[in-house]
């Protein structure tokens, strides 16, 4: 049946000369071999004990953020080029007190184990890992301290803390700082159009290269804004 519907697609490039129709054929086959490549992907039973400790006890779990690690270096391997990880549940507003380690063990470890895995595999130079969220958390209490899970904290989005490994940045660097209540910037900070633009450059990429006019303001990759924080780079 794929074959038939392949010659159907060739034939009607033929006949319409469209090359819409050989974009649509060429990301046909791509999903097909995505598809085909994923069993050989998620088996991990090859993988030594030592790398499978290496990620934490959580990682022969299926679903759990250390097994997500451990497939987003086996997808690297294989040359995808942008692997996204996504890690719930840290909107504590009333369970700080319990929820919040939960958190850092889920995360902590199998974190630090796909950096380590990848620099062994000498893939870490070629790879930005970044660990990053949309907001930080206030520095003081939401709620009442007097029960177990009755209090936690509120967004901030005035001042919080990314961290980034590989793709030539600074190894054991810390940029930019907090005021002493840790409410906002006192020095360093970086935008999130910084941010994009430095990624970007690392990716060979120049983010004031395009620029285009749209519904009568211009934009670009970084909102013709950004600049690039070459303190952080190697």
């Amino acid at each position: 049946m794929l074959d038939g519907v392949g010659q159907l697609n060739e034939l009607a490039k033929e006949e319409l000369g469209d090359p819409e129709i050989s974009t649509r054929i060429a990301q046909y086959e791509m999903a097909y071999r995505m598809q085909a490549s994923v069993p050989d992907l998620l088996d991990i039973s090859k993988e030594s004990p030592a790398v499978l400790e290496m990620y934490g006890p959580d990682v022969h779990r299926s679903g759990s953020y250390a097994r997500n690690c451990l497939l987003a270096r086996r997808l690297i391997e294989r040359g995808v080029r942008f692997v996204q990880l996504m890690h719930s549940g840290w909107d504590q507003h009333g369970n700080l007190s319990t929820q919040l380690a939960v958190q850092c063990k889920d995360t902590d470890q199998p974190s630090a184990a796909l950096v380590k895995d990848l620099k062994q595999r000498g893939l870490l130079d070629d790879t930005i890992v970044l660990w990053a969220a949309e907001f930080g958390r206030t520095p003081f209490v939401q709620g009442d301290l007097t029960k177990p899970n009755g209090h936690g904290r509120d967004h901030l989005g005035s001042v919080y803390s990314i961290w980034v490994a590989g793709g030539d940045f600074k190894r054991g660097f810390v940029h930019g700082e907090s005021d002493d209540y840790c409410y906002n910037v006192a020095g360093d900070g970086v935008h999130v159009h910084d941010l994009q633009a430095t990624l970007l450059r690392q990716l060979g990429i120049d983010h004031t290269r395009l620029t285009y006019r749209y519904q009568g303001r211009d934009f670009r990759l970084t909102d013709v804004a950004g600049e690039v924080v070459q303190e952080i780079l190697a």
